[in-house]
């Protein structure tokens, strides 16, 4: 390159750099931040009489936790520096033991260097570090700081001389996992279908990867990868990526798309395929496989109505992973294989629409990135809007069209009211749409608000704009802009106003109330309640006092309308039992092989104070893992003070077979060890 491309090259570069750091910058600080488990906080008796080595190594995590001040700049979950050296690219290699329940993993990392440097930082949790060196063999000093519960240790590695912008670092990194890595879960073989083989899958978001290999376990950052796993030769691997050759007990994968490491994805089981569609097919446990091919055949034409709306899709292959029930999301949106949780198969196709919302994702997340956690709603209320949209578009009447994607929008809008009003408070700071994220780990912001809130406040600025006649070009636009880059709030707001400069509308927009301010949002979209209407008459005669109740009430109803009256029923005050009795066998609910009508009708069962489905709770939550089920009905056990003990019980029971991010949260949910 010439001497003024250089110069041009390192002005623009630099001016990038300058800008993400000016950009709302902060310290941020941990120190208030409690641990997964605050039972294991002890007394000033007790610490006296431990062993001198365990307290020298408390004193020495209260030391580092008081001196260290702030993870960084630009990401208050992450100690890594992406403003002044960033990874480009990771060649892995993973040798997986089923056995210790462990991977052992050689990382080659490819380094663009953006300022003047001594040192590289990068996130690591839990990780055996064996060997630092340069490509070239030379070994290189490291340190790995004292771990901070929940974040993990910082690891510094020292260069043999200082840096210089635009140069390119290799740095290789030989370590191995613990059988407690968070980002894994290792089954045994009877927690699969097939009871014969174990299995192995992770789930990296939002901070994970760091318990998976060295990186700069941020949003912000965007690598390409390649990867060669090893595992016995009877097990299929899968990973977020282009599956390559796989000869004997090795798998190559390969990412040309660059990807957050909250997206490194990786499977390990007996499994087997079917094929959806020119790019897409479906992997799970033989037991599942053909009911899976079923549940999801339509992928392509998703696929196909969603580059409609967004654009060509950039990934090359979408793949689907039917895991075993203990997986804790309903999908995960990894690049080029979607995890999905088996509570999708309903055997009606009914829930559909979290297929379509992991496919949204392969533009809004996957190509358009949220620069931290703070700024969520970036990836999911986005999608939740995109989901509702291209969900619409596959049927042809545009006013039948038009009620779907309002009645969904007010399914949306029943479940953030919970999550807002009876769940986290209308003061809670977790429920402003751009939360702050100091002394909050990631895992403990997550509920429907960045997803109902912010699908909501895109829904308000369609309809104020002028409607999806003028939206959809912008969003076009803004996914055509930002495409492989991550991205704040900010700088969404500022290319909005910049591309509708000439919309008086948007003057009006209380930009700090939506952003900045708790609670339920400030103004609720017109949506057309037609779908809803039948379902509200049902719900007037329920309460009259001598209600009688027959199937016929809710034949015409579809599984949507059904979930509409069950979440309903669930805001209001509990039934008195035996009318919720004679609506479960009038309305044949009990019995439904839809999870999320299951899911509601146990609730109620709880709210109603009904011992006799605790065996039906308890079986409900012990067989999957989701999350959005679990959750809830765990907080509702423990609002039920003659079976709290019971459920704590329960939970206690099964723990060691969830995994990490499920098992931390309902210790929450569950007040253990406060």
């Amino acid at each position: 390159m010439a001497v003024i491309g250089k110069l041009v090259t390192r002005h623009f570069r630099l001016s990038l750099r300058c800008s993400l750091i000016n950009r709302k910058q902060r310290p941020y600080s941990i120190l208030a931040q409690k641990p997964a488990y605050t039972s294991n906080y002890i007394s000033k008796n007790e610490f006296k009489t431990l062993p001198s080595v365990v307290t020298q190594k408390l004193c020495a995590i209260n030391s580092h936790m008081k001196t260290m001040g702030a993870l960084s700049p630009l990401d208050p979950s992450s100690f890594s520096r992406p403003e002044l050296a960033v990874i480009k690219h990771v060649d892995l290699l993973y040798k997986v033991d089923f056995e210790k329940k462990m991977l052992y993993g050689t990382s080659v990392l490819t380094i663009q260097v953006l300022d003047y440097i001594e040192d590289v930082i990068l996130d690591t949790n839990n990780l055996t570090i064996e060997a630092v060196e340069l490509k070239d063999g030379t070994t290189l000093k490291y340190k790995l700081d004292e771990p901070i519960p929940n974040y993990g240790s910082k690891l510094t590695i020292t260069l043999p001389q200082s840096a210089a912008p635009e140069q390119k670092l290799q740095i290789k990194i030989k370590y191995s996992t613990e059988p407690s890595a968070t980002a894994l879960q290792w089954l045994e073989p009877n927690q699969t279908s097939g009871k014969t083989h174990p299995y192995l899958f992770s789930q990296c978001q939002p901070v994970h990867a760091r318990s998976i290999l060295p990186c700069q376990d941020t949003p912000a950052v965007k690598f390409t990868y390649e990867a060669e796993v090893i595992a016995p030769e009877e097990f299929t691997v899968l990973m977020s990526a282009i599956r390559g050759e796989s000869n004997g007990n090795k798998t190559t994968f390969r990412q040309p798309v660059p990807i957050p490491s909250y997206l490194l994805a990786l499977a390990v089981g007996v499994l087997e395929s079917r094929r959806l569609g020119p790019r897409s097919q479906v992997w799970s446990e033989k037991e599942e496989i053909e009911q899976s091919a079923w549940e999801f055949a339509e992928t392509e034409k998703y696929l196909q109505a969603a580059e409609r709306l967004c654009g060509p899709y950039q990934w090359t292959q979408y793949d689907l992973l039917v895991l075993p029930p203990s997986f804790p999301y309903g999908g995960m949106e990894n690049p080029c294989l979607t995890f999905v949780t088996p509570t999708l198969l309903a055997g009606d196709r009914s829930q559909a629409d979290v297929i379509v919302h992991e496919i949204m994702h392969s533009w809004t997340g996957n190509l358009v990135t949220n620069r931290n956690f703070e700024h969520f709603w970036l990836n999911e209320g986005f999608t939740v809007f995109l989901e509702r949209k291209v969900g619409a578009s596959l049927i042809e009447d545009p006013v039948k069209a038009k009620k779907s994607r309002d009645f969904h929008s007010i399914l949306g809008l029943q479940e953030l009211s919970e999550t807002i009003i009876s769940n986290l408070g209308v003061e809670n700071p977790l429920t402003c749409l751009v939360p702050d994220l100091n002394n909050t780990h990631p895992d403990d912001s997550f509920s429907r608000v960045p997803y109902e809130k912010g699908s909501l406040f895109l829904r308000y600025l369609e309809d104020l704009i002028g409607g999806p006649a003028v939206f959809d070009d912008f969003l076009r636009s803004y996914l055509n802009n930002f495409q492989r880059q991550s991205i704040d709030t900010d700088q969404f707001k500022s290319y909005l106003l910049n591309y509708f400069k000439d919309n008086e509308n948007l003057s009006t927009v209380d930009w700090d109330t939506w952003l900045h301010k708790s609670g339920m949002p400030p103004v609720i979209p017109n949506y057309d309640t037609s779908m809803t209407k039948s379902v509200t008459s049902l719900l007037e005669h329920i309460n009259e006092p001598s209600a009688n109740f027959s199937n016929d009430d809710i034949r015409s109803f579809t599984p949507h309308q059904i979930i509409n009256l069950l979440q309903s029923l669930i805001d209001q005050d509990p039934l008195p039992l035996d009318k919720l009795r004679d609506l479960g066998d009038a309305y044949k609910v009990a019995n439904s092989k839809n999870t999320e009508i299951t899911y509601r009708w146990l609730r109620l069962c709880i709210r109603s104070r009904d011992e006799t489905k605790l065996s039906d709770v308890f079986a409900f939550v012990n067989h999957q893992g989701r999350m959005k089920y679990v959750r809830p009905i765990y907080r509702d056990l423990y609002a039920w003070e003659d079976v709290r003990d019971q459920a704590i019980e329960n939970f206690l029971k099964n723990e060691p077979y969830m995994m990490h991010v499920s098992a931390y949260t309902l210790r929450k949910d569950l007040h253990l060890g406060e």
